[in-house]
């Protein structure tokens, strides 16, 4: 009984890669310019895989180069092991040279200029050979088609359609100044936070707030949960804005803790109603995401570890109960 399959050597795994080529760019003197040799080197490859299999893989007319069916299907089952294989030596690469290139992020305002920042920059100076271009907007971001490597968000799942770290937990706070609550009273029930000045974040409609309360799985009892329309003076885009008007004395916010950790709120703000949970508002964790990819940039791989371990510890909001 005769071997019918062809004799395998270097050549034949080039050739192959070559058809490849030719498929993707669809002529041979595209095919010649992207692997950079001449025009008859590529005719010539061609040729001996079609001796060696002995099946014609191209049809040629005076202007259309098509693959037929056994090249397509020759293409379709080797295309995916020479992207593992480019994939697979980029990495190893990756390792032993310096890790370089250009990583785009994008976080909230109030998350980024505290937190993300003062990291990155560290970040920077232990990489030298890396750059990074930081775009802070709470305006929720569609990565691939405006080119972002990373976004930093708190949201309670990421897209399922993504690469997603958890970098720490996050909760949002019910917090007014000493200041108001002397003038206004402190709400014991949230319903009575339709009489207080609430600073509420931009979003579309009328303004509401949704607490819970108790309802732990261990108990089997379900949650007391109450929603309350709020208005209030001031309504902004980001909780920097928001924590700022607290502060002032203008009314009560909710708000992520990661945007009152800072020493200007020490001794100066109060918990509201410690006891009820905020639900469905911001997100419980603070996740690095990314647009799905096989495999991830060493840049980017090294900005997520160094965020991962300097956020480990989560968050100490500067308020008293």
């Amino acid at each position: 009984m005769t071997n019918s399959v062809p004799p395998r050597d270097d050549s034949l795994w080039q050739q192959v890669h070559w058809l490849g080529v030719i498929a993707a760019t669809g002529s041979l003197t595209a095919a010649a310019q992207r692997l950079g040799v001449s025009k008859a080197a590529v005719s010539q490859q061609l040729a001996q895989l079609e001796r060696r299999i002995s099946v014609p893989l191209v049809r040629r007319t005076t202007r259309v180069l098509r693959l037929t069916d056994a090249g397509q299907r020759l293409v379709d089952e080797t295309t995916p092991a020479f992207a593992q294989i480019a994939h697979s030596v980029s990495a190893v690469h990756d390792l032993a040279a310096a890790p370089r290139g250009l990583v785009r992020v994008t976080a909230p305002v109030a998350l980024g200029r505290q937190h993300v920042t003062p990291h990155l920059l560290q970040f920077l100076r232990r990489y030298p050979d890396i750059r990074a271009e930081l775009e802070l907007s709470d305006r929720l971001t569609n990565l691939p088609q405006e080119g972002f490597d990373l976004a930093i968000r708190h949201v309670a799942a990421p897209p399922e359609n993504h690469v997603a770290w958890q970098l720490c937990r996050s909760r949002s706070l019910l917090v007014a100044s000493s200041a108001y609550l002397r003038r206004r009273g402190m709400p014991t029930h949230p319903s009575e936070l339709g009489g207080h000045e609430c600073l509420t974040y931009l979003r579309s409609g009328a303004a509401s707030w949704m607490f819970e309360r108790g309802g732990q799985a261990a108990d089997g009892v379900d949650a007391e949960r109450v929603r309350v329309a709020v208005q209030g003076p001031l309504r902004a885009n980001t909780s920097e804005v928001l924590r700022e008007a607290v502060l002032a004395g203008l009314g009560i916010a909710l708000v992520p803790d990661f945007s009152i950790d800072t020493a200007a709120c020490r001794g100066r703000l109060r918990l509201i109603l410690p006891e009820w949970r905020p639900v469905g508002f911001f997100g419980e964790s603070i996740y690095a995401i990314r647009p799905w990819s096989p495999t991830t940039p060493r840049a980017v791989q090294l900005l997520v570890d160094h965020l991962r371990s300097a956020l480990a510890g989560g968050f100490a909001p500067a308020v008293a109960a």
